[in-house]
């Protein structure tokens, strides 16, 4: 049963369903009803049916006549957002660094340190929970609307990697220290530094999650 927040729950329907899709919950391949998604979640046809046309739209599901077909993320797909973040992100840490608030950067130090705390107690939920919030911050602060709209969906949607990618101790005290150059470098108002931080940032993940 869904909780009741202040977003319309077609939008809770929404953001259950894509994360239940992109975290594996839902496998590539498998067939999923519309009674057994309303049972599921306790709701009425109608926000499940605004949901899944929204999902449809994302090329996450296919309905098809036999019922609605789970697509996810294929290994094409990981391989695109992987390029077309390593085009664009670097930019977006470009433009945060020169428009950030003093408050903005203190957001952002305060998710970092949470993140290297979560990192000492190799807690992979947290991690991977703070780790997408300082991804997030950057593509909210940077200024521009439209690199933060492109962004957000195509972070979201590696979801079920990163998971993995955190769940290696290595591999999460070397993510934590790359957004700490990252955050230092915006902090110093260095807008170059923080783009080339951010993209060999981008470059490690790609690396780490597509040759694995």
């Amino acid at each position: 049963m869904l909780e009741h927040k202040t977003i319309s729950l077609a939008e809770q329907v929404f953001e259950r369903l894509e994360n239940d899709i992109l975290t594996g919950k839902y496998q590539r391949g498998e067939i999923l009803t519309e009674l057994k998604l309303v049972a599921d979640l306790g709701v009425s046809r109608t926000p499940v049916r605004e949901a899944l046309h929204r999902l449809e739209q994302e090329h996450i599901i296919e309905i098809t006549p036999k019922g609605i077909l789970i697509l996810g993320v294929t290994e094409q797909d990981l391989k695109d957002i992987f390029a077309i973040r390593l085009r664009i992100e670097g930019l977006a840490s470009y433009c945060a660094a020169e428009n950030m608030t003093t408050e903005q950067l203190t957001e952002l130090k305060e998710t970092l340190e949470l993140q290297e705390f979560y990192v000492t107690k190799q807690d992979p939920e947290r991690i991977k929970k703070m780790d997408s919030k300082f991804h997030q911050l950057i593509y909210q602060y940077c200024g521009s609307t439209v690199l933060n709209d492109t962004l957000l969906p195509l972070h979201k949607k590696v979801q079920k990697y990163r998971r993995a990618s955190v769940e290696n101790n290595a591999r999460a005290q070397q993510s934590a220290r790359e957004h700490r150059a990252i955050f230092e470098a915006m902090e110093a108002r260095n807008a170059a530094l923080a783009e080339k931080y951010t993209t060999e940032h981008i470059a490690n993940a790609a690396d780490h999650i597509l040759n694995k």
